[in-house]
């Protein structure tokens, strides 16, 4: 437990100390007019209270991440508290709280007009195509779990396919309706589930004191076909970093009413989910000790206790009926509110690229159809393929990590244009670089190189993308 208590704190402290440094390199001015002010239309853009918006961006940000992305990082052992603590503190935070702010200072703007920006206008076509395409993903893969586990808890009538039906029609009324009316009346309390259900982990840790390991003890057991780089890394993504965050960062920067504000707001949600993601990790390293189990076998395969089921069973012992009840009510909650607010990501992104005003629900509903029959289309692939759920999860995760880089360099041009502190993000940036890189690399459903090629490729790819930038830089300069 002390490993875990140590990390626990750094996290933490990474708020007050790093959150503060990383505000300070920004330079936020609280005389500034935000946009929810300046652009204020009753649907998107409209000031919520402080509190509200947090919770919102916590659970829009939360997901499967840092509680399935986390158990199955116990694996790694000690490995995942590193990860954890040293990717939210100086890349997962930072990432989120400086594309939130970016969009702040412009209008709202959505990720793809950023990076188009910063990166220019080719980068920012394809930019746009991959981040709508992530969305979609989101809105497909955040159906099943949650369905799986409602179906679990209710009556045999209301099976699997009952509530993937009930859930597509909650996302098709959360996209369209004004932001408000949804997701400002019911995320903060779903938030207050997931961040009781995190409290009551936490406290039955303390209280049960199980023998954890410690980081002088070495990492966890690996195999040769899922080695902790860069396999750990794309496991553990929203309790670490996720560019899913930076898409979901505008929506919220549509409706604050002040900058000052960006720091609980944006970093603080990805303090508090790194914090969540922790929790779990330690949870579930003491639960596949416990039942002398692993989540993988030898071939890199998932066995029979998935990411929900290893939840619910630790939900439900260690928070009786009632707290398990909240407990599974949050995890439930979680992917179904990240999989409304991409689909709304989406309608925004599209909404944006073709100049389309939104105010009017005739122009939601032009851009919602087409978007919700992809989504669809994708949902029955993956129910009519056995293997088709896992093929898209993992093209979903590694996607999710490529969107960070891409979010990265840009902000990393932006503090280099305005003669900020850059190397806050160009470090991890050509870190999430060579993650993404190697892991394509080395992924069955990439290239599927041996170990050896995938480093090589991926340090490539890191040092070119190195010289590039100090390439630009100097002839910026000049």
């Amino acid at each position: 437990m002390i490993t875990f208590t140590i990390a626990l704190l750094l996290l933490l402290a990474g708020y007050f100390v790093y959150g503060r440094f990383v505000e300070r390199v920004f330079g936020v001015n609280p005389k500034n007019q935000t946009p929810a002010i300046t652009h204020a239309d009753g649907v998107d853009y409209m000031v919520l209270p402080n509190w509200k918006i947090f919770m919102i961006q916590f659970l829009n940000i939360a997901g499967l991440g840092p509680i399935f992305g986390a158990i199955m990082g116990a694996q790694f052992g000690t490995a995942s508290y590193l990860w954890i603590v040293l990717g939210t503190i100086f890349a997962g935070a930072v990432h989120d709280y400086l594309s939130g702010m970016l969009s702040l200072r412009q209008d709202g703007a959505s990720l793809p007009d950023i990076v188009g920006k910063y990166l220019g206008k080719p980068t920012q076509k394809v930019f746009g195509v991959f981040t709508i395409v992530l969305m979609v993903l989101v809105g497909a893969v955040f159906v099943s779990g949650p369905a799986e586990l409602l179906a679990d808890m209710t009556p045999s009538a209301y099976d699997g396919m009952f509530w993937i039906i009930v859930i597509f029609a909650y996302y098709v009324l959360a996209t369209l309706m004004p932001i408000d009316k949804i997701i400002g009346r019911f995320y903060p309390f779903f938030a207050f589930a997931l961040l009781f259900m995190a409290v009551g982990i936490l406290v039955s840790l303390y209280i049960k004191s199980p023998d954890l390991p410690e980081m002088w003890e070495g990492f966890g057991t690996k195999y040769e076909s899922n080695p902790i780089f860069p396999m750990m890394f794309i496991s553990i993504a929203c309790g670490a970093i996720s560019g899913f965050h930076a898409t979901q960062s505008p929506l919220m920067a549509r409706c604050m009413a002040n900058e000052k504000h960006g720091r609980p707001i944006f970093y603080g949600a990805m303090i508090t989910e790194g914090v969540v993601a922790l929790i779990w990790a330690a949870a579930a390293t003491w639960f596949f000790g416990e039942h002398g189990i692993t989540y993988v076998n030898e071939a890199g395969d998932t066995v029979a206790y998935s990411g929900a089921k290893v939840a619910t069973m630790i939900s439900n012992d260690w928070l009786g009926a009632f707290g398990g009840f909240l407990a599974i009510l949050g995890i439930v909650a979680a992917p179904i509110t990240s999989g409304d607010t991409a689909l709304r990501s989406a309608r925004l992104i599209v909404a944006d690229a073709l100049h389309i005003e939104q105010k009017s629900i005739k122009n939601r509903l032009l851009i919602c159809i087409p978007l919700f029959a992809v989504t669809i289309a994708i949902l029955v692939y993956s129910l009519s393929d056995a293997e088709g759920f896992k093929i898209i999860w993992r093209y979903f995760a590694w996607c999710n990590q490529t969107l960070a880089v891409f979010t990265l360099w840009a902000i990393t041009v932006y503090l280099t244009l305005k003669k900020k502190n850059f190397y806050i993000t160009l470090l991890p940036a050509l870190f999430m670089t060579c993650i993404c890189s190697t892991y394509i690399c080395i992924a069955p459903e990439g290239f599927n190189l041996s170990q050896t090629w995938a480093y090589i490729i991926g340090g490539i790819c890191t040092v070119t993308g190195l010289i590039a930038f100090i390439t630009w830089k100097r002839s910026v300069q000049e």
